[in-house]
């Protein structure tokens, strides 16, 4: 990977639709879709990768330089 995606607003889509909140996002480094992480309720960001394999995350936290793989279960900081 050469280039992070990042997310284009800090919201997650889904949560909103669904009038939830979410502690933390997530990016799809694949697609770019932004979903909330695993200690939000809905874990749209999981849910995304069990429905796409879309194996790898950024955070979108900005003090936060990570990536997370899925299927390695394996973080990289950058």
């Amino acid at each position: 990977m050469t280039d992070l995606t990042t997310a284009s607003e800090y919201a997650c889509p889904e949560c909103v639709a669904m009038g939830d909140d979410w502690v933390h996002l997530r990016v799809c480094q694949e697609c770019g879709h932004v979903g909330c992480c695993d200690n939000s309720k809905n874990m749209h960001a999981t849910k995304h990768f069990q429905g796409t394999q879309h194996p790898v995350i950024a955070s979108a936290e900005p003090s936060e330089k990570w990536l997370w793989c899925y299927v390695d279960e394996e973080m990289a900081e950058y």
